[in-house]
Parts: structure tokens; sequence; C-alpha cells
């Protein structure tokens, strides 16, 4: 019984999916690595920590990545990726109270999430146009959820566009880090602070 061969075409094409499984394991490996330099307080961590940390050299590293931009990029999607898994939906329908506690409980999460990446893009953000762009997304991105969730008071509100400013500085990184960091504040006491302001630029005032 003569042997059955693999055509030449399809050895080529699973060569080609096979460097393809194994660069996206490095890619994975190598945005990991990063990652968990930056949870462990590794604010800049550099290309050869990452590499070892990854289990790569940093000949790969720069082979896969080719920049610390492109790297950046890929570890920002991370970045966004666990922020979205940290969101839960908040009914609009509820009292005012009621989304109060429930959004400030659900910035506070995801805050404390995002604080090490938070912490080490200060550094390098005014020479970084991946890391700017990434804490303008960011911002947007919670200015767009406190419309949503707060659109009833916001609209009715004397001056929109102020209120929602001042809601978004209140529940921003910079306040949250302002209180948490420089002042070395338990989480909780954060979210407290965060609840009363919220409370305060958002409950009608009697005539």
């Amino acid at each position: 019984m003569g042997c059955k061969f693999l055509p030449v075409r399809e050895f080529a094409s699973r060569q080609t999916d096979g460097r393809a499984r194994r660069s996206e394991r490095t890619r994975a490996a190598i945005v990991d690595a990063h990652v968990r330099l930056l949870r462990g307080g590794e604010l800049r961590p550099s290309a050869k920590q990452i590499a070892e940390e990854a289990g790569v050299s940093v000949r790969t590293l720069w082979g896969t990545f080719g920049d610390m931009e492109s790297l950046f990029a890929e570890t920002v999607d991370y970045w966004f990726a666990s922020d979205d898994a940290l969101a839960e939906p908040i009914d609009i329908d509820q009292s005012l109270d009621e989304r109060i506690a429930q959004f400030c409980k659900g910035r506070e999460r995801r805050l404390l999430n995002i604080a090490p990446a938070a912490r080490a893009a200060l550094l390098l953000e005014p020479v970084s146009p991946t890391l700017q762009s990434s804490r303008e997304g960011h911002i947007d991105r919670v200015r767009q959820e406190i419309a949503r969730v707060f659109a009833v008071e916001i609209d009715r509100s004397d001056d929109p566009d102020t209120l929602l400013d001042a809601l978004a500085v209140a529940t921003s990184w910079n306040a949250w880090s302002l209180l948490h960091d420089d002042h070395g504040r338990e989480a909780a006491a954060c979210r407290a602070a965060m609840e009363l302001t919220l409370r305060a630029l958002l409950t009608p005032t009697a005539e």
C-alpha cells in the first residue's frame, strides 16, 4: 500500500498556521509579562525585564513588537478589556441614590483595577502618543457612562455641560489618586467621598 503524502499546498498552509499560532502565543506572553510587572509595582519596566518575565529574548520582543509604542498599544487593549469585564450595567430607572451608590461602587472596583496602568502611564504620557490616546479614550468612556446613568439630572440642570464636567472630575482617576495615594485613604473612604460629591452635585436644591 502506498503512502499518503500531505499535498505541498496544505503542508505550507499548516506551517503558516503553526507559525501564526506561535507568534500569537509569544505576543500574548509578552503583553501578560508587561501587565504582571505593572501590577507588581514596576512602573517603567525595561525591555529586558519584560522579556525575562515573558521567558523570551529581547531580540524576540523587538521582533514581535518593533518598538515600545506597539507594545503599549496592545497592553492598553488589555486594560480596556479588563475594564470592560468589570463593568456592570446600571438600570437608569432606579432612584438617584441607588444609581449613585452603584455607579461609585463600580468606579471603585474599576479604578483599583486600572491603578497600576494609570500610575505607570503618568511617567510616559508626555512622550507617548499611544498613552496619551489611551487617557483620552478612558476619559471619554467615563463621560459617556456618566451621561447615560445620570441623563435625567444632567438634562434638567441649568448648565448641563458644566455639571457633566464636574461629575467627570469627581469620579476621575486623578481625584481617586489624590485621596488614595497622596492622602492614604482606604478605598472605602475614597468611594464614600465620591458618593458624597455626586449627591451634592446631582440632588436638586430647594428653591
